[in-house]
């Protein structure tokens, strides 16, 4: 793929709008509550230290954008839970791996939690990035290509 071409595909790329819709702090701190199971505005203030007034907005506009789904609770319809979506969900991958980098680059203070395998209790390796057939892949082994040029081997090094 020429330059000029692949300058092009950076302003196209989903990249910019995916931090339009998570780019804030906030919004990854709610999300990763989330994951770890608190789903009601007050369990979110008390875990987050976060102002009402940000959090109230925040929640707005990832519901808005389809990350969490706002639902009255039946036992108390003056209350409402914040559940993940199938959107949501799939931010796991890249939540799990700012906190591997963080902990990599010692960012953060070291935590006694460690996130495991539900089947065998031991801690999930760091999030990468998978070949087609499971192979490991670095930086190096990528390339961009246009969607036409899928399945041809690219100019390889080594």
């Amino acid at each position: 793929m020429g330059t000029d071409k692949y300058r092009l595909e950076l302003i196209d790329c989903g990249l910019p709008s995916a931090l339009e819709v998570m780019g804030d702090r906030w919004s990854f701190m709610i999300l990763r509550a989330a994951f770890n199971g608190i789903c009601h505005f007050e369990d979110f203030l008390d875990a987050l230290g976060i102002a009402r007034n940000i959090l109230s907005n925040r929640l707005s506009r990832l519901v808005a954008d389809g990350i969490l789904v706002r639902q009255v609770c039946e036992d108390d319809r003056r209350k409402a839970e914040y559940r993940l979506t199938e959107k949501g969900i799939d931010l796991l991958p890249a939540v799990l791996a700012l906190r591997q980098w963080g902990e990599k680059h010692g960012l953060g203070v070291a935590s006694n939690s460690v996130l495991a395998d539900r089947r065998d209790g031991l801690p999930i390796g760091p999030v990468g990035i998978q070949a087609h057939d499971g192979r490991k892949l670095t930086w190096h082994d990528l390339q961009w290509l246009d969607r036409s040029e899928i399945g041809k081997p690219g100019d390889c090094c080594d």
